[in-house]
């Protein structure tokens, strides 16, 4: 089983202890995001568990105590944007989040630790050339860190419009698409650095940007030395090409509060959550209640 932490809030960056304690525990909850009272109890035991893919923006909080996880096998997502804090209102300054990049490759291996350029968001203030600016900067600072960046677009998801509306964000057309991956593929190319594409239906292959795989099954089996099913997503977009995960963290409880984010949709729900963290409860941000029905997650 490929243990997802977490595409629905940054579990490293604001509930790593919590998460080292269901893996001491050996077990998490999980509530169904479409049916509260439906309540997966998921085994984290290192029989069961091929990976842990931890997606973060921030994971400072996480690398001191890795040394809890060592036996297992773990890779992140680490997503490093070109934005201030008008668009990732809570994220810190970029000069320590590229010091944690670094600090985290350096302790696990650049193979480890997967560059997220995630989304390209499009502007009056947010040019193209705003984008071929500060990837190359990013890049040139990254490259003995990492080996791949995934790059996606920004989807006006219904949850999401709002945000970006706020800072007139434009629609990026496929013609567009087009040539901002050309140059970025062309800036990643000067940096030995692979351009991998996250649930994107356009064909970029013309400049050697492939459809990526963010829960990768060949990086999983490299790391692991376990065959893993190449098995798609059901649960993720169709151009998604994840393999199958189990994801156990919750929505509307990421402090990140960035502007395009899909899973904080209600600022009052967010801060209600957070009233409800409990570093040592098994379901994150929330409590067993009567109602609940608690099935076991099959391996």
């Amino acid at each position: 089983m490929i243990i997802s932490a977490s595409r629905r809030t940054d579990i490293p960056a604001f509930y790593s202890d919590w998460f080292y304690n269901r893996v001491k525990e050996g077990y998490v909850l999980v509530r169904n995001p479409f049916n509260f009272h439906q309540v997966s109890k998921v085994p984290l035991t290192l029989d069961v568990v091929d990976c842990f893919v931890f997606w973060s923006k921030n994971p400072a909080n996480m690398i001191d105590n890795l040394q809890i996880i060592d036996r297992y096998p773990y890779c992140f997502q680490f997503t490093l944007n070109p934005y201030d804090d008008k668009v990732e209102k809570n994220v810190p300054k970029k000069s320590e989040i590229i010091d944690t990049f670094r600090r985290l490759s350096d302790k696990i291996g650049p193979n480890r630790v997967i560059w997220r350029y995630d989304p390209i968001i499009i502007t009056e203030a947010i040019s193209e050339e705003y984008h071929y600016k500060y990837f190359e900067v990013l890049a040139s600072k990254l490259q003995d860190y990492t080996s791949k960046c995934i790059i996606s677009f920004v989807d006006f998801y219904p949850k999401a419009k709002k945000g970006l509306g706020t800072i007139g964000a434009f629609d990026i057309s496929d013609e567009d698409k087009i040539r901002i991956a050309k140059r970025i593929g062309e800036i990643a190319e000067a940096y030995s650095l692979k351009i991998e594409t996250c649930a994107e239906e356009i064909d970029l292959s013309q400049f050697g940007i492939e459809h990526g795989k963010c829960i990768d099954p060949n990086l999983i089996k490299e790391i692991s030395g376990r065959n893993i099913k190449d098995e798609k997503d059901k649960n993720q977009r169709k151009a998604c090409g994840c393999a199958s995960s189990v994801d156990i963290g919750a929505y509307n409880t990421c402090m990140h509060r960035c502007i395009y984010c899909y899973a904080n949709y209600n600022s009052s729900v967010v801060n209600g959550n957070m009233t409800l963290y409990d570093v040592n409860s098994p379901l994150l941000c929330s409590s067993i209640t009567d109602e609940d029905v608690i099935t076991e997650k099959n391996s």
